[in-house]
């Protein structure tokens, strides 16, 4: 029997057109694991109480920011969408992977995972050590599929940066988590019947 070593694991780049959906939803599924993971982690090094960071608020002005922030944002990636030329934004298909034929539950199940992991990692953890912009310099990193073209990687530091803000005016995090999942449900929902029409 032949011994595991770690030097025989082979990380290659796949191909959108090499991803199965079961291959993409394990990929999805495991990152936003080590997200959440990380970001509880590092919230512990800063002596913080994750519970108390995701502490619900009592009023309700936190959805007032998270939702005025989404429409914002999705009024002005209507715009870019008219503006710059289409190939400019491609994602390299990742997202029409991930949207086309998916259920509706599940497009909000992804929505909700993915708002709460990265939201709870770069505004709770990342954002108290470093400050909105440097998160936002990271957020934009981290979105690697972006990065072939300075508009959309623009678009992603500058949509950070906004939800930085709305959690330091709104004082909780719940603000640009609430604007990260309407966001990722409204787009997923727009790929998602696009696709069948």
């Amino acid at each position: 029997m032949k011994k595991f070593k770690f030097g025989d694991i082979k990380v290659k780049k796949a191909t959108p057109e090499q991803l199965t959906d079961r291959l993409l939803l394990i990929n999805l599924y495991f990152t936003q694991g080590l997200t959440l993971i990380i970001g509880l982690v590092w919230i512990l090094f800063q002596k913080r109480n994750p519970f108390h960071v995701l502490n619900f608020p009592d009023g309700a002005h936190f959805a007032a920011w998270g939702l005025g922030l989404a429409v914002i944002m999705l009024v002005v990636d209507f715009v870019l969408t008219y503006i710059v030329p289409e190939e400019t934004m491609d994602d390299g298909g990742i997202n029409e992977l991930l949207f086309r034929g998916r259920p509706i539950w599940h497009i909000a199940l992804i929505a909700a995972i993915v708002s709460i992991c990265e939201e709870l990692l770069f505004r709770g953890a990342i954002q108290y050590a470093f400050g909105p912009y440097w998160t936002s310099v990271l957020f934009a990193i981290i979105h690697v599929r972006y990065l072939r073209h300075w508009i959309p990687t623009g678009w992603v530091f500058a949509s950070s940066y906004g939800l930085g803000l709305i959690y330091i005016y709104s004082g909780t995090i719940w603000a640009p988590i609430l604007c990260h999942f309407f966001i990722d449900l409204f787009s997923g929902l727009v790929i998602r019947y696009r696709r069948e029409s």
